[in-house]
């Protein structure tokens, strides 16, 4: 849980018939971590989707994450799940997947950040940070609250929400570590190339 730039293939921007070429895209890029989101999907086109992220996330030893849904990780080997604040518990959703994982919590306040990693969270995601799209009715939490949370918790946080190139030296500069960019990335004219300058970036910044 290292890594700095999280992907989220999100079913609201990907069409499920460019997923295989997304994931790539993303993976050839440079991301340390992905997501497959598709609140709108059935769990069976959800497990069918996993499956072919899987056979590339596998190659390039990327874990692979389901956005809620603990119970279909008993169905899909992939390396686990993430929660937002009205989803199971963390223990329960590691009581219910019955095997080791990687469980992710969505928090929007330093407290729920402190809570989730009292609860067992591996890691959280931090935001929005700005409008998005990706959530519209989220309200944006800024960034003043970046190095503070950096400071009262332990495990990776992973800022999120409307972070785009155009922004990201801000976030870092507010005391951002790592990211999670969703549509910045996915509706860039080449993904590999979009992901691969953000990547650099993170790392000139560490």
């Amino acid at each position: 849980m290292n890594g700095l730039l999280y992907g989220i293939v999100d079913i609201g921007y990907v069409a499920s018939t460019d997923v295989r070429r997304v994931t790539e895209q993303l993976l050839s890029g440079g991301v340390d971590l992905i997501q497959l989101r598709a609140k709108k999907l059935s769990k069976t086109e959800i497990v069918r989707l996993a499956g072919e992220m899987l056979e590339i996330t596998r190659r390039s030893g990327v874990s692979l994450i389901l956005n809620d849904y603990a119970d279909l990780l008993r169905e899909v080997d992939a390396d686990g799940c993430h929660l937002g604040q009205e989803d199971l518990a963390v223990a329960a959703a590691r009581e219910l997947v019955g095997r080791p994982c990687i469980i992710g919590k969505s928090t929007h306040s330093i407290q729920q950040a402190i809570r989730s990693q009292a609860d067992g969270a591996d890691y959280i995601g931090f935001g929005p940070l700005f409008a998005t799209a990706t959530k519209p009715s989220a309200e944006a939490i800024g960034l003043a609250d970046i190095r503070a949370v950096h400071q009262q918790v332990t495990i990776p946080v992973y800022c999120i929400g409307g972070i785009k190139v155009g922004n990201l030296s801000e976030v870092l500069a507010a005391g951002a570590r790592r990211v999670c960019i969703v549509s910045d990335l996915l509706l860039a004219k080449d993904i590999a190339k979009r992901t691969r300058t953000v990547k650099q970036i993170l790392e000139e910044s560490t």
